[in-house]
């Protein structure tokens, strides 16, 4: 798959994946954000389109959300998804989203690989994926990590084009 100069223009919108924690490591995650484990390769596929991260105690939806989004409409695509039994999806933060980079995945001008266990993420592209955390140096920004390269210094326009 070849990529066009406008996957880097700011006419793009976001893709995404939403996460689930119980309260408890939610709180755990957003007091020692900075102490969030690499990718672990230690997921376990819990069935009906979610993954378990066994390092993180993270769960996350499987494949990527159809279509690209608005901040706004990733945060709203999260808080109403239902999957694998799960009611209460959000979208995660920086830190939680770049949990799941896997950077022993080798990079070249001839692979487009995502940058990420394709095992258990299979549908995931190597491209943009909104995070819920805001870019504290322009309000009308917010964080991705970039699935191509693994790099989560993305600050995107909340509205795409803007």
């Amino acid at each position: 798959m070849k990529f066009s100069k406008s996957r880097f223009n700011l006419s793009w919108c976001g893709l995404l994946l939403c996460c689930w924690a119980t309260l408890v490591i939610s709180t755990l995650y957003t007091v020692q954000a900075d102490t969030l484990p690499s990718a672990s390769g230690s997921y376990a596929d819990l069935g009906g389109g979610v993954i378990k991260d066994n390092a993180t105690g993270l769960v996350w939806q499987q494949d990527t959300a159809p279509g690209t989004y608005t901040w706004q409409q990733a945060i709203e695509y999260c808080e109403n998804l239902i999957l694998g039994g799960y009611d209460d999806w959000r979208l995660p933060t920086i830190k939680e989203l770049s949990t799941l980079v896997d950077s022993g995945v080798s990079l070249s001008s001839q692979n487009y690989n995502p940058t990420i266990d394709a095992t258990f993420f299979p549908d995931t592209r190597p491209d943009f994926y909104w995070s819920l955390t805001a870019f504290a140096g322009n309000l009308v920004k917010a964080w991705t990590v970039d699935f191509f390269s693994g790099s989560d210094a993305n600050p995107a326009a909340l509205n795409c084009g803007d």
